[in-house]
């Protein structure tokens, strides 16, 4: 292919990556180096017949001239990174300097808002993701073996978790584990406790969410899986059946390396998914005992008093950064396998 040919070819995606993706992300940097402008206070005497009290007020009109003026905010560098909300480099330091035992250092430490937002992302990405993988897979191997007139019914009912809207699911998976729900009852009559309930243990909800994202994100691998069983030669199937081979052993020395390139698609795909999650968390309503990342961006754009755009911006870096970090190894053996093959 020429390059101009090249070139024209590509040149419609690369504008789009950067209209959507590269400005929007240099934006969200720029944005995360500022803090939002303060409110401006007013102190208002109100007087009664019997006496007058000040009363601090905010000067909306005055604070509203002041973002117009400074609409980034001030500046603040490196500091909202390094600030309690998110790296909290102090804290740290100073949890660190007082040797206490190892797992009281840990749990001081988890007890810091970012931390606890990353340690449940990070067990959420870890275990979601390859027992996703290999639900994918097993649900793969068996719709390919079933008979062809009922192949058309199973492939949709394993589609069914990617159909449903992931907040409908995770909302409805929420009101049956419910107290009042059929399996939260269930297991409240089964226990004979009535006051039994999965979402008072941090660890039960902990379950439950990574139990829901395997459920979720299976479908996905299932159907890359099957699409790529369809490319399976059989001959060489045939041969391994000739030599005796097994089942599993045809699964595992035939079918599993000739898997291994999508497998490897697969992971990338549901670790940068997976490390987003955000969708569980509000249907669940579990940030008490399981917040995100993610839902840490969602508190700091929807708080209570004002909209944190420094915090949620140094947040959407952070997670952009931890993203990289983990597809690195996986771009690494795809660039080794892709230079292996070359050669």
């Amino acid at each position: 292919m020429r390059h101009r040919t090249f070139l024209a070819f590509i040149l419609p995606s690369a504008l789009a990556m950067l209209l959507f993706i590269a400005l929007p992300i240099v934006s969200v940097a720029v944005q995360s180096l500022y803090v939002e402008p303060p409110k401006v206070l007013v102190t208002v005497q109100s007087c009664t017949p019997f006496a007058c009290t000040d009363d601090v007020q905010v000067d909306e009109r005055a604070t509203a001239e002041l973002r117009k003026k400074h609409p980034l905010g001030g500046f603040n560098g490196l500091g909202t990174y390094t600030d309690r909300a998110h790296l909290a480099f102090g804290e740290i330091a100073g949890i660190l300097g007082q040797n206490t035992g190892f797992a009281d250092t840990l749990g001081r430490i988890y007890n810091l808002p970012f931390y606890r937002a990353l340690a449940f992302t990070l067990a959420y990405t870890f275990i979601v993701t390859p027992l996703a993988i290999m639900l994918g897979f097993s649900i793969a191997l068996a719709v390919n073996a079933v008979p062809r007139a009922i192949k058309g019914p199973v492939i949709f009912v394993s589609l069914l978790p990617m159909i449903i809207t992931p907040l409908i699911g995770s909302l409805m998976v929420y009101w049956m584990i419910n107290s009042e729900g059929i399996i939260g009852a269930t297991l409240q009559w089964l226990f004979d406790d009535p006051n039994l309930y999965l979402k008072a243990s941090p660890t039960l909800t902990w379950i439950v969410i990574f139990l829901y994202g395997v459920w979720t994100n299976g479908p996905f691998s299932f159907i890359v899986f099957y699409a790529g069983l369809q490319t399976m030669p059989l001959d060489t199937l045939e041969s391994a059946m000739i030599d005796g081979a097994s089942r599993w052993e045809r699964i595992r020395f035939v079918v599993i390396p000739h898997m291994s390139p999508l497998v490897t698609f697969v992971a990338l795909v549901q670790l940068m998914d997976n490390f987003r999650v955000f969708e569980p968390i509000v249907g669940f309503n579990s940030q008490a005992s399981a917040t995100s990342l993610s839902y840490f961006i969602f508190s700091d754009l929807n708080g209570q008093f004002s909209q944190l755009f420094g915090s949620a911006a140094a947040t959407s870096m952070l997670t952009i950064a931890g993203v990289v970090i983990l597809l690195i190894p996986v771009l690494i053996r795809t660039w080794r396998e892709f230079n292996r093959k070359a050669a």
